[in-house]
C-alpha cells in the first residue's frame, strides 16, 4: 500500500502535539521581566520537547523519502511511535510545573525512552518489508547512534532520583546528538538522485 496517508497522519499528530505544548505555557499576569521568572522552567521542558518532535518529524520525514511502501504491521508499529510521542505534552508540562524535580524527569525520560524504542521497531519494520540491501537498510547500517540513545535515556531515568540535573543534560545530550539529519540517508537519496538523472540523459 502506498505511504502518503501514514506520512500525512504522522504529520499532522505530530503537529497537534506541538500546539498542545505551547497552549501549556500560560501568559503571565503581570508585565515586567520579573513576572516572567516563574515561566522559566515550563518554557525550557517546552523548548527541549520542541526540539524533540523536530527530530522525529526531520527523521520521519527522511525514513519515508528511503521507502516505496508499507503495510499493516508499518502502520501498527507507526501508531506505536505516535502513541508515546502524543504523552510528551503531558510529561513536558509536569515536569515544567514541577521544576524538574524527580520523578516527573524520570517520567519524561521513560516516555523518550519507549519513542526511541517504538521508531527502532518502525525502522526495522520497513527494513525486512523492503530487504536487507534496500536503500533504508544500508543508510541505517547497524543503527549505533539508535541504540546508543536508549542506552543514554536508560542511564538518566536510573540517575533522576539522584541528580534530576544529570538526567535532564543526558536527554538534551541525545537531542544534540540528533538535532543535524542522519547524514547517510541523504547522502545515498541524493546519490539516487544523480544516477536517475544520469540515466534519463542517456535515454
Amino acid at each position: 500500500m502506498a505511504k502518503g496517508r501514514m506520512e500525512a497522519f504522522s504529520d499532522g499528530v505530530l503537529a497537534i502535539i506541538i500546539t498542545i505544548m505551547v497552549l501549556e505555557i500560560k501568559v503571565p499576569h503581570g508585565d515586567t521581566i520579573a513576572s516572567l521568572k516563574p515561566l522559566y522552567p515550563v518554557f525550557l521542558s517546552y523548548v527541549l520537547s520542541f526540539i524533540y518532535i523536530g527530530i522525529y518529524w526531520n527523521n520521519h520525514h527522511h525514513m519515508l523519502h528511503t521507502v516505496q511502501h508499507i503495510n499493516g504491521s508499518t502502520l501498527w508499529a507507526n501508531t506505536h511511535l505516535l502513541f508515546w510521542l502524543s504523552l510528551v505534552p503531558f510529561a513536558t508540562d509536569w515536569m515544567g510545573e514541577n521544576h524538574f524535580t524527580a520523578l516527573p524527569v524520570a517520567v519524561y525520560g521513560v516516555i523518550l525512552f519507549m519513542a526511541g524504542f517504538s521508531y527502532y521497531i518502525l525502522l526495522h519494520t520497513l527494513i525486512r518489508l523492503h530487504g536487507k540491501d534496500s536503500l533504508l537498510a544500508r543508510a541505517i547500517g547497524g543503527d549505533r547512534k539508535g541504540i546508543l540513545s536508549n542506552v543514554i535515556y536508560a542511564i538518566g531515568i536510573a540517575v533522576c532520583f539522584v541528580a534530576p540535573a544529570i538526567s535532564l543534560v543526558l536527554y538534551a545530550a541525545v537531542a544534540a546528538m540528533w538535532v543535524i539529519p542522519d547524514p547517510r540517508i541523504e547522502k545515498l537519496l541524493y546519490s539516487k538522485e544523480l544516477k536517475n538523472e544520469r540515466a534519463e540523459k542517456i535515454e
